[in-house]
């Protein structure tokens, strides 16, 4: 081996031994005080990267939780309010029912509204005063939940009185019922106002003369509101649909099926016009030559009267009965059967009418206050029936089913009110959050600006409607709060595990360090020595020197 002095190569190599021992000494030093075991990227930049991400989820989710426990209180804020609101609805619904009572007076029912405008303002007030943090929880639009109030109008009057009365004017004047087909409610715009104000339609079923799809069309040109007159119009139409249903009407003449549609609710004043336009003659024979609303009038009520007179029960009644009894019978084999053979047919009786009708028709009193509907004065001598007193006032069965023949099918009035959306993040990442709605809550945007208690049953459907609302928006508060209940409990879970994840990257194992750190401290002692034993080589050249 060669000796020298100007390099010490063992010294130089237990010096750098030495140097890699004081760094793994000073990092173990530096873990186990510092309890982290990646202190800086050179450290492990790799789980330094996965660390971060972990750090930010977990003080997301920390976060959120402190959101979801702010969006609890603020859903307690609006369910108190919606609690209260849905009380004085509670209230005003007592109210209604009260108001229905036949003996309250206008005195009486006029104390019960003043309460309801008190009532209402404090709904009003509930729903613009409820705020959170200074911002007001409940959206302040005033949009109806009733959706178009013209449609809302005729939707209420048919629910509440029409449909069940005119069903009635026809169970009772003819004597049919429909079989519980469905019959579907139109409600649109048609041809403009005072031309087809109303209609019946379907799909004609085969040899039963039976319709198939029936639908009552309103025409909202002139269905604008819910005016006392348009009733009547409604129980032309009910003729039509419980005839379709039950006597058939595709096989019978057009004549007797406008005829018998038009003496339900009487059509005296429309008959004095066609006279005096042009002679009873000329509508008498418009019936067999053409075919006019006012004869088909004059032929329904000339037959009215005629079977009156040959001791036909009812009337008319006897011609509908049989025919529903006997469907598909014709209107030829009904006249001969109920008549005896007076009217062996359609033609007899046409013949007939053509001959005596515009006697008949001279002898009408077109002018009193009688419409001349079936079962009135005019026609039956029974009590007069004006205008306003063809379909009673109100019904008797549930709005909600107000017909006891058909399946009703009400058009969806497209009625909503604006919602205020407060956004809940629910977690660290950007898609993690859930929008809660909160609809209005004035009185307005719940359909019930105008109410008024003159009219009950009408009131009270409003009302219902008002409750429901309420209710619903209730539980889309209570299902949010559950569902951050949820979402808090199941971040915790996350954070936790997620801590623990990073802790399994990021945290100092101190008994590995402790032990790296006693390896680390014996190497250091040991290379220190070593150095001392390398740089003591070169006092060996002195010896050869002496």
């Amino acid at each position: 081996m060669s000796l020298s002095i100007n390099t010490n190569v063992s010294s130089l190599n237990a010096q750098r031994h030495a140097g890699n021992v004081s760094g793994g000494l000073a990092r173990s030093i530096q873990r186990l005080s510092s309890g982290i075991r990646i202190n800086s990227a050179a450290d492990d930049a790799a789980g330094l990267a996965i660390s971060e991400r972990m750090t930010a989820g977990v003080r997301g989710m920390n976060q959120a939780r402190r959101n979801i426990s702010d969006a609890g209180s603020l859903l307690q804020v609006a369910d108190g309010a919606m609690a209260q609101v849905s009380d004085n609805l509670q209230r005003l619904r007592e109210l209604a029912v009260q108001a229905g009572n036949a003996g309250y007076g206008t005195s009486d029912r006029e104390s019960l509204q003043q309460e309801a405008r008190q009532i209402l303002a404090q709904i009003s007030k509930v729903a613009g005063q409820t705020a959170f943090n200074g911002e007001a929880v409940f959206s302040q639009d005033t949009t109806s939940i009733g959706g178009d109030a013209r449609k809302r109008g005729v939707i209420d009057a048919l629910k509440t009185g029409w449909l069940t009365q005119a069903e009635n004017l026809v169970r009772q004047y003819y004597g049919i019922e429909a079989d519980g087909a469905n019959i579907t409610i139109n409600l649109e715009g048609g041809d403009g106002p005072s031309n087809v104000l109303a209609s019946v339609s379907g799909t004609f079923g085969g040899a039963s003369g039976m319709f198939n799809n029936i639908s009552l069309n309103l025409d909202m040109d002139d269905f604008g509101s819910a005016d006392a007159q348009l009733d009547r119009i409604i129980a032309h139409e009910m003729a039509h649909a419980v005839m379709s249903r039950s006597t058939g009407i595709v096989s019978h003449p057009q004549w007797f099926v406008e005829g018998t549609a038009e003496l339900i609710q009487g059509a005296d004043s429309r008959l004095r016009g066609a006279i005096m336009g042009g002679g009873s003659q000329a509508v008498v024979d418009t019936l067999s030559s053409g075919f006019s609303y006012e004869s088909a009038y004059l032929g329904a009520r000339y037959l009215h009267a005629k079977l009156n007179e040959m001791g036909v029960e009812g009337g008319m009644k006897g011609i509908m009965v049989y025919l529903a009894r006997n469907e598909p019978a014709t209107l030829s084999a009904a006249l001969n059967a109920v008549t005896g053979g007076v009217y062996a047919d359609v033609g007899a009786f046409e013949a007939d009418f053509s001959a005596n009708g515009a006697a008949f028709a001279d002898n009408m009193d077109l002018t009193n206050a009688d419409t001349g509907a079936i079962g009135g004065f005019d026609a039956d001598e029974g009590p007069v029936r004006n205008g306003a007193a063809v379909v009673p006032d109100g019904g008797e069965r549930d709005p909600d089913d107000p017909l006891a023949g058909f399946t009703e099918i009400f058009p969806e009035l497209g009625g909503y009110t604006a919602s205020r959306q407060v956004r809940v993040q629910l977690g660290a990442g950007s898609g993690d959050y859930i929008t809660v709605d909160f609809s209005a809550m004035n009185a307005a945007a719940l359909g019930l600006a105008d109410l008024s208690l003159e009219k009950s049953a009408v009131a009270i459907m409003h009302i219902d409607q008002a409750l429901a609302f309420v209710s619903k928006q209730r539980t889309v508060v209570g299902a949010s709060s559950s569902r951050l209940d949820a979402a808090a409990t199941n971040l915790a879970i996350g954070a936790e595990n997620l801590s623990a994840a990073r802790a399994r990257i990021l945290d100092t194992d101190y008994a590995v360090e402790t032990g790296a750190l006693t390896r680390s401290q014996i190497l250091q002692q040991a290379a220190t020595a070593m150095i001392a034993q390398a740089n003591s080589q070169p006092n060996q050249v002195l010896q050869l020197l002496r």
